[in-house]
Order: C-alpha cells, then sequence, then structure tokens
C-alpha cells in the first residue's frame, strides 16, 4: 500500500523532495511543474509517476525516458481528476459574486456530470473514477489521527426554524468534545450540523447571530446563489471557524454544497460517497429526523454493526422518539436485530436533539 509519505501535493513538498535528491518512486498529484523544467532534467524519476502535471514538452520527454508514468492533464474539463487535496468553500463556489451560480466550479462539473453520466463514454467513466479515488485519498489523509461522528439528516429543513437551529447545536456540541463532525455535506441538517461546527470555537452568541442572518434566506431554492452567498457572508463575518467534512455528492447535483464545512470531498458516485461517510463515523452517527434517504442511512449502518464486519459496533444515536416509533417506525426494527448482539449497547433514542451529544459519548467511553 502507498505510503502518504510518497505522495507529492504541492510545489513547496516537490521542492522538498528534489532537495532530498530523487524523486524516484513518488507520486506527484496536480503540481504545475512548467517551472521546474531544470530539477525535471537533473533528477532521477524512475518508477515515478506523474498525475495531472503541467510540465515542458523536454521535461516529460525525459521523465518518460527515465522510467516515470505520466497522465497529463485533461483540457476543457470543469475539475481535477488527479487532485491531491479535499475541495474548500472558495473553490467550489469560486466566481459565486461575479458570474452567478451558474458560472461556478461546482455547477460546471454537474453540468459536465448530467452531460456525460449516461453517454456511454469510457473515457468520461474512467475519469469520474479517477476523480473520486483521489477524494478519497486525500479524505483519509486529512482525517488520520482524528475521531469522527456522523450527523445525518433531512435536506428540506430550512434555516430559521427551530429544527435547523437544534441541528446547529448538535454540531457545536460534538465538535466542543473535540471530534471532527461529518454530514453529507447538502443543505438542510447537514448545512445546520457543520454550521454548528464551524460556530464552535466562538463565543455562543455567535452561533445565535449567525442563525437569524441565515434565517433570511430560508432555502437554496428559488435561489442557490442567494442561500451560498448568505453562507459565505456570514463565513466573512466569523473566520477562523472550526473544522468539519462534508461529503455530497454530483448525483444530486440539484443540492449544492454547504459553505460551512471546511473541508468537502465531493463525489461523483453517491453509493461510494454514502458508504465511505458512514465508513469513516469510527465514534458514531447521529441520526436526526429525515425520509427515506436518512432510513436507508440508518439500516446501511445497522449492517456492519450487526455483523461487525468493521469491528466493535460504534454508537448510533437516533434523535426524536416519535419520528423513528410513530411516523417512521426505524426504531423497533433497529432494536429487534440489536437482541443479543453487541450492538445493543451501541443503540440509543433520545427525544431531543440535546440529549445526544451525552448519549453518544457516554456509548464511546
Amino acid at each position: 500500500m502507498q505510503e502518504p509519505d510518497w505522495e507529492i501535493e504541492s510545489i513547496e513538498e516537490f521542492d522538498q523532495v528534489v532537495a532530498r535528491g530523487t524523486l524516484a518512486g513518488f507520486r506527484v498529484q496536480s503540481v504545475d511543474l512548467t517551472g521546474r523544467t531544470a530539477a525535471l532534467l537533473s533528477t532521477d524519476t524512475s518508477e515515478s509517476v506523474f498525475l495531472g502535471c503541467p510540465m515542458e514538452t523536454e521535461a516529460a520527454a525525459k521523465v518518460r525516458a527515465g522510467g516515470a508514468l505520466v497522465f497529463p492533464p485533461v483540457p476543457d474539463l470543469p475539475f481535477d481528476p488527479y487532485r491531491g487535496t479535499l475541495y474548500s468553500p472558495a473553490e467550489l463556489f469560486g466566481g459565486l459574486t461575479e458570474h452567478g451560480y451558474a458560472r461556478t466550479p461546482d455547477a460546471l462539473a454537474y453540468a459536465w456530470f448530467q452531460r456525460t453520466k449516461t453517454d456511454g463514454d469510457i473515457f468520461a467513466s474512467m475519469l469520474r473514477s479517477i476523480h473520486d479515488d483521489a477524494v478519497s485519498d486525500a479524505l483519509d489523509e486529512f482525517l488520520v489521527g482524528t475521531r469522527v461522528v456522523g450527523v445525518m439528516g433531512g435536506h428540506a429543513l430550512e434555516r430559521g426554524s427551530d429544527g435547523f437551529a437544534g441541528a446547529a447545536r448538535l454540531g457545536r456540541a460534538l465538535a466542543r468534545t473535540g471530534l471532527t463532525v461529518a454530514t453529507g455535506g447538502g443543505p438542510g441538517a447537514m448545512e445546520a450540523a457543520n454550521l454548528g461546527a464551524y460556530a464552535a470555537p466562538h463565543e455562543d452568541a455567535v452561533l445565535e447571530e449567525a442563525l437569524e442572518l441565515l434565517g433570511e434566506t430560508p432555502s437554496f431554492r428559488p435561489s442557490i446563489g442567494a442561500w451560498a452567498e448568505a453562507a459565505l457572508a456570514v463565513r466573512e463575518r466569523w473566520p477562523d471557524g472550526g473544522a468539519s467534512v462534508g461529503i455530497p455528492t454530483w448525483f444530486y447535483g440539484h443540492e449544492p454544497p454547504n459553505a460551512f464545512a471546511s473541508h468537502i470531498a465531493k463525489y461523483f458516485a453517491n453509493a461510494t460517497r454514502e458508504d465511505g461517510l458512514l465508513a469513516r463515523s469510527t465514534a458514531g452517527v447521529v441520526f436526526l429526523p429525515g425520509a427515506a434517504g436518512t432510513v436507508q442511512e440508518i439500516f446501511d449502518n445497522a449492517t456492519p454493526n450487526y455483523y461487525e464486519s468493521r469491528g466493535e459496533p460504534t454508537p448510533m444515536v437516533l434523535v426524536d422518539r416519535d419520528h423513528w416509533t410513530r411516523r417512521l417506525p426505524t426504531w423497533p426494527l433497529l432494536e429487534a436485530l440489536a437482541e443479543g448482539r453487541s450492538m445493543k449497547a451501541r443503540i440509543a433514542l433520545v427525544d431531543s436533539v440535546d440529549e445526544a451529544p451525552e448519549a453518544l459519548l457516554s456509548m464511546l467511553g
């Protein structure tokens, strides 16, 4: 398995490695090397791999002759399939104020996906797969040494609602315990939890003010641009927010990513995204009220806990007793599955969102 130290993801890392005398065996991801021709001509590049790195023709010929594999950048593509890092809100929403949402990298990538997802072109499907694998690699690197708690809930929850405020308080409380909050990265409950994690380093009053400001633009409908600009304005007013992760997908591209996740792992393949989010929630998952998607996530998470296929079961906290026992009676089935198994001690049902952090932490030990 390739060790992270073999990966070069910035020009600074490239220069440091060259200074040590060799690039042999290294993987260089999306680093502009057009200004490093002399270094490439004079350094051993045997068994190295260059993924989407612009370089001069002379340098490219030399590194190939020296035993390297070179995957050149793909022209006119609205995303980088070889990227070495996660997305940021500023990157995905770049140009929003000047040109509108339709011209942002996020919207352009979705438009490309819509054009290519059913055309049967093996090249397009290969690019999507390479991109998603690169994003997974970057996500794993970012999460090394962290304890991740997933927060799942519906996308329809509007800013200004009690439910949105509760999800934000949940995200703040979890982040303040030292856990890394991870969500599906979209609007609604997902945005609220990422907002709470963003507000965690600030005084409590900051979250209340932010909720009030965001409430003036309740939904991403009818204008994604106005919705995103409201979030970016909150970030600008209170910079230096806490870190959290959003894991959205262009499969649901009509739902934009939220701007409060500091690190965004956006995928083309929804199945890869969903399984990856749950698998990385090593400190458990809190499930807020939701509909079919959230029900699916509950049992996607329950299955490896039932079989212990990922090791010891991780905590599962369902919030809102009435919702999960009457409206969508998921809890009774989850309880029945857990009976007689070790996961029984790792599931909990609470009445309100404010009870969720204590319930989760008590199961973590």
